[in-house]
């Protein structure tokens, strides 16, 4: 885990044990360096100390294109060097190297996609199947306000992990607990899952008054494991305001539930070895 936050990075005391860093997830095969990583936020920067001193190479998979999924692209060390490789895949909406240079391009940044050293691709991704560095990859159209958001299902064969960072399932109502339908594509990337990383940013409570800024209530997560029979729910996409006292209370609260086994939250630095 490189970054777990949401919207915003969030540096200070109250924010260390769970990091500040936005959203990146990084995958790699049976203890090899990272070919395959999830979301480009600020935590992207943390990839490049896994790498030895290395380049990367491999695939960058953005779910969608806001802010806290995007900036860290110019900031990725082991990306932005001659020797690297980087093909980025986000979902098809217009040409992806326009439409990524409209947030990296003057005047709100002194270069574009195009100009970061190294060989770098942008393709456009639809929803479906795909093969990416050796992983069998499902992309589904998730709700999300402002642009077309997709979840992933990564699997290498024996193992899988769902990833749905942010989610609106409110948008098709209220659900059978008030937090949000549990529909088919969610259903679908994460049934019986070894791994469910999903969007937290709000307790159930805060839901009420924040469900249309786009994001899931923890109780979502953790209903949305449950039904689709994942095996362990990661809360993900802290709100950028939550603490870490915080956020030890929800995952406690959860885990009395569900089980320490079944409930963690989200922590940079975590890392977890998936059944082979």
């Amino acid at each position: 885990m490189c970054g777990v936050r949401g919207s915003t990075p969030t540096p200070g005391a109250e924010f260390v044990r769970y990091g500040g860093h936005t959203s990146c997830v990084a995958l790699a095969h049976d203890g090899a360096p990272p070919t395959l990583l999830l979301d480009a936020g600020t935590g992207l920067r943390a990839v490049s100390s896994l790498l030895a001193g290395g380049p990367f190479r491999g695939s960058l998979l953005l779910g969608h294109l806001h802010w806290d999924h995007t900036q860290g692209m110019p900031f990725f060390p082991a990306g932005d060097r001659p020797d690297a490789r980087v093909d980025v895949c986000m979902p098809a909406q217009g040409d992806p190297e326009t439409v990524l240079g409209t947030m990296m391009s003057p005047p709100f940044f002194p270069i574009t996609p195009r100009q970061l050293r190294g060989d770098w691709s942008f393709s456009a991704l639809e929803a479906g199947h795909h093969r990416l560095e050796g992983f069998s990859v499902l992309a589904a159209d998730v709700p999300h306000k402002g642009g077309r958001t997709f979840g992933f299902r990564v699997s290498d064969g024996h193992s899988s992990l769902a990833y749905i960072s942010d989610h609106c399932p409110t948008e098709f109502g209220p659900g059978p607990d008030g937090l949000g339908e549990y529909h088919d594509a969610a259903m679908a990337l994460a049934r019986d899952a070894d791994l469910l990383i999903h969007d937290a940013q709000y307790t159930d409570d805060e839901l009420a008054t924040k469900a249309d800024f786009g994001h899931a209530g923890c109780g979502y997560a953790v209903g949305l494991a449950a039904k689709a029979g994942a095996k362990r729910v990661m809360l993900f996409h802290h709100d950028p305001a939550r603490t870490d006292a915080e956020i030890d209370a929800i995952e406690e609260q959860y885990q009395k539930i569900s089980g320490p086994e079944v409930v963690v939250a989200a922590a940079e630095g975590m890392e977890f070895d998936l059944p082979a």
